[in-house]
């Protein structure tokens, strides 16, 4: 017996005519006849009597579709199984994300994220960016966001945010009476920088350099939200995220925007030649919806 033939006949004794069941599985009556008469043909004994076009159950009918109902539960579990897979993948999320994103944008979105699907368990990690490449591109993560200085080789990226970048002041410092801050104000000034690979300290260096202005490193760090701990604590200015410096606004600390401009690119990474599932979906909406530019 295959399949079918069971799919056959269960539905016929569950809808009790042949004709409502053809329509059920969308086949023809004829075709609803043959199933069973070759179903009977392999089990060995008869499922139906045959009068006057209709199909009466036999007593071995009724036994074998208690077995067959049994069965077609199994297979119904299965089939949702199957779908909550497809649709919500292992139940949990795993995202990675540089520090910028993991103290501002982050922890909204999968808050929102968490109201939608509050069985789903979060897993974050905030690495450097290219760290959360490696665990994209590996497929121990789901989601990344990273700088755009990175080598995507080997991810899918598409660019998530664009901001433009602000100078972190210590509030007592004299720049801090200032709205926008030039090159010029720069020179000698102690400065936390971002590592060198960064692309908008290469961008910073580069408007600096053009300028003849060299302001004093006294830090290099790769996450922007240590600088803003050091601003804060008065040890010089740096270059940041407005969204990273905004939880530090009105405690020791002064954002002024720069000019010339200086712009940040944000992207997203996911795993190469795989299709999002729904929660990863839902997910990147979320970070989208909390995302500016």
């Amino acid at each position: 017996m295959n399949l079918r033939q069971v799919e056959v006949f269960h539905a016929v004794m569950t809808n009790g005519t042949a004709s409502r069941a053809a329509e059920v599985l969308r086949i023809s009556q004829p075709a609803v006849s043959k199933a069973i008469q070759e179903l009977e043909r392999e089990i060995g004994f008869s499922l139906f009597h045959r009068a006057k076009g209709r199909m009466l159950p036999t007593e071995e009918a009724r036994l074998f579709f208690q077995e067959v109902a049994s069965s077609f539960a199994g297979l119904i579990h299965l089939r949702a199984a199957a779908a909550r897979i497809r649709d919500f993948g292992s139940g949990e999320i795993r995202v990675a994300c540089h520090s910028a994103v993991s103290t501002t944008i982050l922890p909204k979105a999968l808050r929102a994220f968490q109201l939608r699907h509050p069985d789903v368990s979060i897993t974050v990690q905030a690495r450097m960016s290219s760290v959360v490449k490696d665990l994209i591109a590996s497929g121990q993560f789901d989601v990344g966001l990273a700088a755009d200085e990175i080598d995507v080789t080997g991810v899918d990226a598409t660019l998530f945010m664009r901001q433009r970048l602000v100078i972190a002041v210590p509030a007592d410092h004299p720049l801090a009476q200032r709205e926008v801050l030039h090159p010029a104000d720069l020179h000698g000034t102690p400065f936390i920088a971002l590592a060198p690979e960064d692309t908008a300290r290469r961008r910073l260096d580069g408007v600096l350099a053009a300028h003849g202005v060299m302001p004093k490193i006294v830090l290099e760090t790769p996450y922007s939200t240590t600088i803003c701990a050091m601003v804060q604590a008065g040890i010089g200015c740096g270059l940041v995220s407005p969204l990273t410096a905004e939880p530090y606004l009105g405690r020791g600390l002064v954002a002024c925007a720069f000019e010339p401009e200086i712009r940040s690119r944000t992207l997203l990474l996911l795993p190469p030649n795989r299709r999002p599932s729904r929660i990863v979906a839902d997910c990147i909406a979320e970070l989208t919806a909390f995302s500016t530019d």
